[in-house]
């Protein structure tokens, strides 16, 4: 995964847990003198020179305190006119399909905060139930597969367009959304009537990347998007991206070469570009600010913010800026078939079907219990989750401090903070030793991986503090942190328990995925 926050009695959750440094309140285990919160462990130098540890060893301080990061996805209404167009670099020439794009076409669903356009929906800011998108008609434009980012969607069309809308600040549309927005008459008589839109309508309704942006011929198989850039898989496993990462300092650019040139505010990259040092790339999957490829040869490759270690291994801060550049996770000699992303750490399966875990685990988000509830814990070289093995896990989706996975029968997994809502589950049922308690006695850690009762799903998302399950039935289910309606419920407070998402236009509908946005989200 991180927006602005609300202006409500409750700060956003998204500025709340992703976007300030705090420190995590003190745990302790409830009336068991015995549960200390395990601390953070250091390896010892035969261990640190071995790229794959078990779980136990794993966990690692960070070089310096690990800042939750910040989003720092500002708030502007356009593209500077002046800003220059950055070609795309071409491919030597036409390669094989190995990558197939889905052709089932989507009926695409929205709700929650629509203040900086995020919901595609034109003039309509906040919608407290699931809405169908006009603009996103399933029979005249056809989607067939959305990925939601921090504050911005890219969809993939029937006949292989990109459509972006949303936040553009930091390029994440690939395209020019300059607008001018009218002036008002101050002197005009006050009116009852709606105030018109201030949103720039270049944003706020879905609109193709213009197809000049990529090589004559290209066809793509799948879009993933971060919280301030967004990406694009050909059918011949290339991978286009454009837009910004950010760290914790702000704005960190997309290209190494980038980094070292321009000063922040210029770094980034407006239009699509082929990333040289991917190919034969099989899915993507993206976090809060870095991005995780998956080849044909059972490689995962990452890039962009590392300061979590959602990159798979320790980032030294005077060579920070060489992770824009792909790097291989060093993961076992097993060939990874699948991969996946939270907001600050990654998820593997491997040919055996073992999952695999690294990055930030200060609430156990990453599936370790080592180091969980200790501030600043990460797991800085890929280690795997003990408490998933038995299980067939198919999916697994990431929130900020939390994680969620559906197993090949359907079995809903949820496990991470637990302290409002996140984990759908009745807590009161869950035995005492799965759980890490804060100082108040309140439930703050689910430390193993626990059912949701009922539900058996397809598909999952995760958002900042919230889930959605899509279930065999084709049904939606939601739960967890619910300001600005993000939940899909009709209501801002937190849903403690997964509850179903039913209301006119969804219902009898057949649903097949679900996707999270910092403050939004949507379904179809």
């Amino acid at each position: 995964m991180p927006p602005k926050a609300q202006t409500t009695t409750r700060t956003s959750r998204l500025t709340k847990d992703a976007g300030v440094k705090k420190p995590i309140a003190p745990l302790k285990a409830k009336a068991a003198p015995n549960k200390a919160i395990p601390k953070a462990k250091k390896d010892d130098e035969k261990k640190a020179e071995n790229p794959v540890v078990e779980e136990k060893e794993s966990i690692e301080p960070a070089e310096k305190p690990a800042e939750k990061p910040k989003p720092n996805i500002s708030r502007k209404r356009a593209n500077s006119a002046t800003e220059e167009v950055a070609r795309p670099v071409k491919k030597a020439k036409s390669e094989a399909s190995i990558n197939t794009a889905p052709t089932q076409k989507l009926d695409v669903y929205v709700f929650g905060s629509g203040d900086s356009a995020e919901l595609g929906l034109g003039d309509a800011k906040n919608v407290k139930r699931p809405r169908l998108n006009k603009f996103l008609d399933a029979a005249t434009v056809g989607v067939v597969q959305i990925a939601v980012g921090g504050m911005h969607c890219v969809a993939l069309t029937h006949d292989q367009k990109i459509l972006t809308w949303g936040v553009n600040d930091n390029y994440a549309l690939g395209r020019d959304t300059t607008w001018e927005a009218p002036t008002k008459d101050v002197d005009a008589d006050d009116s009852d009537e709606e105030e018109e839109s201030d949103l720039n309508p270049n944003e706020s309704k879905p609109t193709a990347i213009p197809t000049e942006a990529f090589e004559s011929g290209t066809r793509f198989a799948q879009v993933a998007a971060t919280n301030s850039a967004s990406f694009a898989l050909t059918t011949d496993g290339h991978v286009y991206g454009w837009g910004t990462f950010m760290g914790n300092d702000g704005i960190f650019g997309f290209f190494k070469k980038d980094g070292e040139k321009q000063p922040k505010k210029e770094r980034g990259q407006s239009t699509p570009a082929l990333i040289p040092e991917l190919k034969n790339i099989k899915s993507l999957a993206a976090g809060g600010d870095h991005i995780l490829a998956l080849d044909h040869k059972g490689n995962i490759w990452a890039w962009g913010a590392g300061e979590q270690g959602q990159l798979g291994h320790r980032v030294a801060e005077r060579r920070r800026l060489e992770y824009l550049v792909p790097n291989l996770v060093g993961l076992p000699k097993n060939k990874m078939t699948y991969v996946a992303s939270g907001s600050y750490n990654g998820f593997a399966i491997d040919n055996k079907g073992k999952v695999w875990t690294w990055g930030l685990n200060n609430y156990g988000q990453a599936g370790v219990t080592s180091g969980a509830g200790t501030d600043n814990a990460l797991v800085q070289r890929p280690s795997k989750i003990k408490s998933l093995e038995g299980y067939a896990i198919k999916g697994i989706e990431g929130g900020s401090h939390h994680s969620i996975a559906f197993t090949e029968d359907g079995t809903t997994l949820v496990w991470g903070r637990c302290d409002d809502g996140q984990s759908g589950i009745d807590l009161d049922k869950i035995p005492e030793d799965d759980i890490i308690f804060d100082a108040r006695e309140k439930p703050r850690i689910l430390v193993k991986p626990t059912a949701v009762p009922g539900i058996k799903s397809v598909a999952v998302a995760a958002g900042i503090d919230n889930c959605i399950a899509v279930t065999m039935e084709g049904q939606a289910y939601s739960w967890g942190f619910s300001e600005s309606y993000r939940t899909g419920q009709g209501t801002t407070d937190s849903i403690k328990e997964a509850t179903l998402i039913d209301n006119t236009a969804t219902r009898g509908k057949k649903l097949t995925f679900a996707g999270c946005g910092g403050q939004f989200s949507g379904s179809g």
